[in-house]
Protein backbone atom coordinates (compact mmCIF):
# COMPACT_ATOMS: atom_id res chain seq x y z
CA UNK A 1 0.00 0.00 0.00
CA UNK A 2 1.27 3.18 -0.85
CA UNK A 3 1.33 6.37 1.71
CA UNK A 4 2.20 9.75 1.48
CA UNK A 5 1.33 13.31 2.03
CA UNK A 6 1.05 12.61 5.62
CA UNK A 7 -1.14 9.74 5.89
CA UNK A 8 0.51 7.44 8.81
CA UNK A 9 -0.52 4.33 7.86
CA UNK A 10 -1.93 3.26 11.20
CA UNK A 11 -5.47 2.26 9.56
CA UNK A 12 -6.72 4.44 12.21
CA UNK A 13 -10.64 5.84 11.36
CA UNK A 14 -11.39 9.16 14.00
CA UNK A 15 -14.10 11.28 14.47
CA UNK A 16 -13.71 14.32 16.56
CA UNK A 17 -16.05 16.68 17.40
CA UNK A 18 -17.28 16.00 14.25
CA UNK A 19 -20.86 18.26 13.90
CA UNK A 20 -23.25 18.62 10.97
CA UNK A 21 -25.82 20.38 10.84
CA UNK A 22 -28.81 20.78 7.50
CA UNK A 23 -30.05 24.67 8.43
CA UNK A 24 -31.80 23.96 11.59
CA UNK A 25 -31.40 20.18 11.81
CA UNK A 26 -28.23 18.79 13.41
CA UNK A 27 -27.61 15.20 12.17
CA UNK A 28 -24.30 15.21 14.06
CA UNK A 29 -23.18 16.74 17.17
CA UNK A 30 -20.02 17.12 18.55
CA UNK A 31 -19.32 13.26 18.01
CA UNK A 32 -16.06 11.48 19.07
CA UNK A 33 -14.90 8.30 18.18
CA UNK A 34 -11.88 6.13 17.32
CA UNK A 35 -11.64 3.12 15.27
CA UNK A 36 -8.37 0.64 15.57
CA UNK A 37 -7.00 -1.55 13.01
CA UNK A 38 -7.00 -5.10 13.45
CA UNK A 39 -10.74 -4.85 14.89
CA UNK A 40 -14.31 -5.36 13.72
CA UNK A 41 -16.36 -2.32 15.00
CA UNK A 42 -20.12 -2.12 15.09
CA UNK A 43 -21.29 1.25 14.21
CA UNK A 44 -24.70 1.51 15.96
CA UNK A 45 -27.43 3.99 16.30
CA UNK A 46 -31.38 4.12 15.57
CA UNK A 47 -32.69 5.41 11.83
CA UNK A 48 -32.17 8.80 11.82
CA UNK A 49 -29.21 8.93 14.31
CA UNK A 50 -26.49 10.01 11.97
CA UNK A 51 -24.63 6.90 10.66
CA UNK A 52 -24.60 7.72 7.41
CA UNK A 53 -24.28 11.36 7.37
CA UNK A 54 -21.05 10.37 9.94
CA UNK A 55 -19.54 7.85 7.10
CA UNK A 56 -20.33 10.09 4.64
CA UNK A 57 -18.34 13.42 6.25
CA UNK A 58 -15.07 10.72 7.08
CA UNK A 59 -15.27 10.06 3.36
CA UNK A 60 -15.42 13.57 2.11
CA UNK A 61 -18.83 13.34 0.51
CA UNK A 62 -20.76 15.55 3.21
CA UNK A 63 -18.22 18.50 4.28
CA UNK A 64 -18.61 19.06 8.03
CA UNK A 65 -19.72 22.16 10.05
CA UNK A 66 -17.27 21.55 12.72
CA UNK A 67 -15.02 19.13 13.76
CA UNK A 68 -12.76 16.96 12.02
CA UNK A 69 -12.75 13.47 10.15
CA UNK A 70 -9.77 11.48 9.64
CA UNK A 71 -8.22 8.08 8.22
CA UNK A 72 -4.88 7.58 8.82
CA UNK A 73 -4.15 10.74 10.07
CA UNK A 74 -5.48 12.90 6.78
CA UNK A 75 -8.81 13.74 5.40
CA UNK A 76 -9.91 11.23 2.90
CA UNK A 77 -9.49 14.38 0.41
CA UNK A 78 -5.82 14.77 1.50
CA UNK A 79 -5.16 10.81 1.14
CA UNK A 80 -2.91 10.91 -2.57
CA UNK A 81 -4.42 7.07 -3.17
CA UNK A 82 -7.62 6.94 -1.59
CA UNK A 83 -8.61 3.46 -3.19
CA UNK A 84 -5.68 1.90 -1.79
CA UNK A 85 -6.40 2.75 1.48
CA UNK A 86 -9.97 2.92 2.28
CA UNK A 87 -12.79 0.57 0.53
CA UNK A 88 -16.48 1.34 1.08
CA UNK A 89 -19.71 0.79 0.79
CA UNK A 90 -22.96 3.19 0.84
CA UNK A 91 -25.16 1.69 -0.92
CA UNK A 92 -25.34 -1.45 -3.33
CA UNK A 93 -26.85 0.72 -5.80
CA UNK A 94 -25.53 3.10 -9.02
CA UNK A 95 -24.49 0.07 -11.35
CA UNK A 96 -25.56 0.00 -14.95
CA UNK A 97 -28.21 -2.64 -15.66
CA UNK A 98 -26.56 -3.82 -18.86
CA UNK A 99 -23.05 -4.07 -17.78
CA UNK A 100 -22.01 -7.48 -16.26
CA UNK A 101 -19.67 -7.63 -13.18
CA UNK A 102 -16.82 -8.33 -14.77
CA UNK A 103 -17.01 -5.36 -16.51
CA UNK A 104 -18.25 -2.72 -14.16
CA UNK A 105 -14.72 -3.47 -12.11
CA UNK A 106 -12.56 -3.36 -15.04
CA UNK A 107 -13.80 0.27 -15.74
CA UNK A 108 -13.15 0.77 -11.77
CA UNK A 109 -10.11 -0.63 -11.77
CA UNK A 110 -8.84 1.87 -14.62
CA UNK A 111 -10.48 4.68 -12.73
CA UNK A 112 -8.57 4.21 -9.41
CA UNK A 113 -5.27 2.96 -11.01
CA UNK A 114 -5.23 -0.86 -10.06
CA UNK A 115 -4.26 -3.66 -12.77
CA UNK A 116 -7.27 -5.80 -14.18
CA UNK A 117 -5.77 -9.12 -12.55
CA UNK A 118 -7.39 -7.51 -9.33
CA UNK A 119 -10.59 -7.83 -11.02
CA UNK A 120 -10.53 -11.82 -10.96
CA UNK A 121 -9.18 -11.10 -7.21
CA UNK A 122 -12.09 -9.77 -6.09
CA UNK A 123 -14.36 -11.36 -8.19
CA UNK A 124 -12.88 -14.94 -6.13
CA UNK A 125 -13.07 -13.04 -3.05
CA UNK A 126 -16.94 -12.62 -2.98
CA UNK A 127 -17.79 -15.62 -4.40
CA UNK A 128 -19.48 -14.13 -7.90
CA UNK A 129 -16.81 -15.74 -10.64
CA UNK A 130 -19.98 -17.56 -11.82
CA UNK A 131 -21.88 -14.98 -12.25
CA UNK A 132 -19.65 -12.04 -13.30
CA UNK A 133 -20.42 -11.99 -16.89
CA UNK A 134 -24.38 -11.59 -16.49
CA UNK A 135 -25.96 -8.36 -16.33
CA UNK A 136 -26.13 -6.72 -12.98
CA UNK A 137 -30.04 -5.56 -13.89
CA UNK A 138 -30.39 -9.47 -13.40
CA UNK A 139 -29.26 -9.27 -9.57
CA UNK A 140 -30.08 -9.54 -6.90
CA UNK A 141 -30.22 -7.31 -3.82
CA UNK A 142 -27.58 -10.06 -2.27
CA UNK A 143 -25.63 -9.93 -4.90
CA UNK A 144 -25.50 -6.31 -5.39
CA UNK A 145 -24.32 -6.17 -2.30
CA UNK A 146 -21.68 -8.33 -3.00
CA UNK A 147 -20.46 -6.57 -6.06
CA UNK A 148 -20.73 -3.41 -4.26
CA UNK A 149 -18.03 -4.90 -1.53
CA UNK A 150 -15.91 -6.73 -4.92
CA UNK A 151 -15.93 -2.83 -6.12
CA UNK A 152 -14.15 -1.53 -2.70
CA UNK A 153 -11.88 -4.21 -2.41
CA UNK A 154 -10.06 -3.54 -5.56
CA UNK A 155 -7.38 -1.28 -4.48
CA UNK A 156 -6.53 -4.01 -1.88
CA UNK A 157 -7.60 -1.12 0.66
CA UNK A 158 -6.65 -0.95 4.74
CA UNK A 159 -9.89 0.10 5.93
CA UNK A 160 -13.59 -0.69 4.85
CA UNK A 161 -16.16 1.45 5.83
CA UNK A 162 -19.66 -0.41 5.28
CA UNK A 163 -23.06 0.48 5.40
CA UNK A 164 -25.72 -2.01 6.12
CA UNK A 165 -23.91 -4.63 4.08
CA UNK A 166 -26.22 -7.55 4.81
CA UNK A 167 -28.78 -5.71 3.15
CA UNK A 168 -30.47 -8.28 0.84
CA UNK A 169 -28.13 -11.42 2.23
CA UNK A 170 -29.52 -14.87 2.55
CA UNK A 171 -28.44 -16.40 5.70
CA UNK A 172 -25.81 -18.15 3.89
CA UNK A 173 -24.27 -14.70 2.77
CA UNK A 174 -24.30 -13.55 5.89
CA UNK A 175 -22.39 -16.09 7.53
CA UNK A 176 -19.93 -15.46 4.51
CA UNK A 177 -19.86 -11.88 4.86
CA UNK A 178 -19.38 -12.49 8.83
CA UNK A 179 -16.19 -14.96 8.18
CA UNK A 180 -15.01 -12.23 5.49
CA UNK A 181 -14.81 -8.77 7.72
CA UNK A 182 -13.37 -11.11 10.52
CA UNK A 183 -10.63 -12.22 8.47
CA UNK A 184 -10.23 -8.90 7.03
CA UNK A 185 -9.38 -7.60 9.99
CA UNK A 186 -7.64 -10.69 10.84
CA UNK A 187 -4.80 -9.37 8.73
CA UNK A 188 -4.23 -6.29 10.75
CA UNK A 189 -6.92 -4.40 8.69
CA UNK A 190 -9.34 -1.97 9.74
CA UNK A 191 -13.28 -2.49 9.59
CA UNK A 192 -16.39 0.10 10.51
CA UNK A 193 -19.70 -1.64 9.92
CA UNK A 194 -22.91 -0.11 10.04
CA UNK A 195 -26.01 -2.27 10.59
CA UNK A 196 -29.47 -2.59 12.26
CA UNK A 197 -28.85 -6.39 12.50
CA UNK A 198 -27.79 -6.70 15.86
CA UNK A 199 -28.45 -10.21 16.33
CA UNK A 200 -25.48 -10.43 13.53
CA UNK A 201 -23.33 -7.67 14.68
CA UNK A 202 -23.17 -9.37 17.60
CA UNK A 203 -21.05 -12.58 16.32
CA UNK A 204 -19.33 -10.33 14.33
CA UNK A 205 -17.64 -7.04 15.95
CA UNK A 206 -15.37 -6.57 18.85
CA UNK A 207 -15.79 -3.33 19.45
CA UNK A 208 -19.38 -0.73 19.47
CA UNK A 209 -19.40 2.58 18.64
CA UNK A 210 -23.07 3.65 19.35
CA UNK A 211 -24.80 6.84 18.77
CA UNK A 212 -27.94 8.40 19.71
CA UNK A 213 -29.25 12.15 18.22
CA UNK A 214 -25.81 12.33 16.49
CA UNK A 215 -24.29 11.95 19.55
CA UNK A 216 -21.90 8.97 21.22
CA UNK A 217 -23.36 7.43 24.08
CA UNK A 218 -20.93 4.35 24.24
CA UNK A 219 -17.92 3.12 22.78
CA UNK A 220 -15.58 0.51 23.52
CA UNK A 221 -15.07 -3.49 23.65
CA UNK A 222 -18.29 -5.20 22.98
CA UNK A 223 -17.44 -7.39 25.95
CA UNK A 224 -17.55 -4.05 28.27
CA UNK A 225 -20.97 -3.15 26.85
CA UNK A 226 -22.65 -6.32 28.48
CA UNK A 227 -20.98 -5.94 31.57
CA UNK A 228 -20.46 -8.77 34.62
CA UNK A 229 -22.52 -11.62 33.80
CA UNK A 230 -25.34 -12.71 36.19
CA UNK A 231 -26.40 -16.33 37.46
CA UNK A 232 -29.81 -16.23 38.46
CA UNK A 233 -31.06 -19.02 41.03
CA UNK A 234 -34.44 -19.77 41.88
CA UNK A 235 -35.17 -21.61 45.48
CA UNK A 236 -37.64 -22.41 48.20
CA UNK A 237 -35.56 -20.00 50.64
CA UNK A 238 -34.00 -17.22 48.76
CA UNK A 239 -33.12 -15.11 52.15
CA UNK A 240 -30.84 -17.90 53.43
CA UNK A 241 -29.40 -18.62 50.15
CA UNK A 242 -28.55 -15.26 50.05
CA UNK A 243 -26.81 -14.87 53.60
CA UNK A 244 -24.88 -18.29 52.19
CA UNK A 245 -23.63 -16.09 49.36
CA UNK A 246 -22.38 -13.14 50.69
CA UNK A 247 -20.20 -15.65 53.26
CA UNK A 248 -19.01 -18.00 50.44
CA UNK A 249 -17.84 -14.38 49.53
CA UNK A 250 -20.34 -13.69 46.80
CA UNK A 251 -21.21 -10.36 48.17
CA UNK A 252 -22.98 -8.64 44.54
CA UNK A 253 -26.48 -10.59 45.27
CA UNK A 254 -29.88 -9.14 44.68
CA UNK A 255 -33.44 -10.42 44.88
CA UNK A 256 -35.38 -9.93 41.65
CA UNK A 257 -39.12 -9.32 41.61
CA UNK A 258 -39.84 -12.42 40.11
CA UNK A 259 -38.48 -14.28 43.36
CA UNK A 260 -35.16 -15.48 41.99
CA UNK A 261 -31.66 -14.20 43.23
CA UNK A 262 -29.01 -13.06 40.90
CA UNK A 263 -25.19 -13.37 41.64
CA UNK A 264 -23.21 -10.99 39.69
CA UNK A 265 -19.64 -12.12 38.61
CA UNK A 266 -20.24 -15.61 40.21
CA UNK A 267 -19.31 -18.99 38.65
CA UNK A 268 -22.51 -21.09 38.55
CA UNK A 269 -20.80 -24.13 39.96
CA UNK A 270 -19.59 -22.39 42.79
CA UNK A 271 -23.06 -20.92 43.27
CA UNK A 272 -24.82 -24.67 43.04
CA UNK A 273 -22.01 -26.06 45.36
CA UNK A 274 -22.85 -23.31 48.21
CA UNK A 275 -26.63 -24.03 48.02
CA UNK A 276 -25.62 -27.86 48.04
CA UNK A 277 -23.85 -27.15 51.50
CA UNK A 278 -26.03 -25.00 52.84
CA UNK A 279 -28.55 -27.95 52.40
CA UNK A 280 -30.86 -25.68 49.98
CA UNK A 281 -32.48 -26.87 46.93
CA UNK A 282 -32.48 -25.53 43.71
CA UNK A 283 -35.10 -25.35 41.28
CA UNK A 284 -33.29 -23.48 38.55
CA UNK A 285 -29.86 -21.94 37.82
CA UNK A 286 -28.97 -20.04 34.84
CA UNK A 287 -26.70 -17.43 33.60
CA UNK A 288 -28.10 -14.43 32.22
CA UNK A 289 -27.07 -13.90 28.62
CA UNK A 290 -27.55 -10.26 28.30
CA UNK A 291 -27.36 -9.50 24.38
CA UNK A 292 -26.75 -6.18 22.49
CA UNK A 293 -30.30 -5.97 21.84
CA UNK A 294 -30.76 -5.34 25.20
CA UNK A 295 -28.08 -2.88 25.75
CA UNK A 296 -28.79 -1.03 22.50
CA UNK A 297 -32.44 0.04 23.64
CA UNK A 298 -31.10 0.86 27.26
CA UNK A 299 -28.34 3.12 25.81
CA UNK A 300 -30.77 5.16 23.07
CA UNK A 301 -33.41 5.33 24.90
CA UNK A 302 -35.55 2.01 24.32
CA UNK A 303 -36.38 2.99 20.34
CA UNK A 304 -34.70 1.85 17.31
Amino acid sequence: MTTGGGDDGSGRVTASALTKRFGPVSAVEDLTFSVERGTVTGFLGPNGSGKTTTLRMLLGLVTPTAGDARINGVRYTDLPYPARVVGAVLEAQGFHPARSARRHLLAVAAAVRVPDVAVEHVLAAVGMEGVADRGVGGYSLGMKQRLALATALLGDPQVLLLDEPANGLDPEGIAWLRAFLRGFAAQGRTVLVSSHLLAEVEQTVDHVVVINRGRCVHQGPLAHLRGRPRVLVACPDPARLADALVRAGMVDVQRLPDGRLAVTGADPGRVGDTAFEAGIAVHGLEVEKVDLEQMFLQLTGGYR
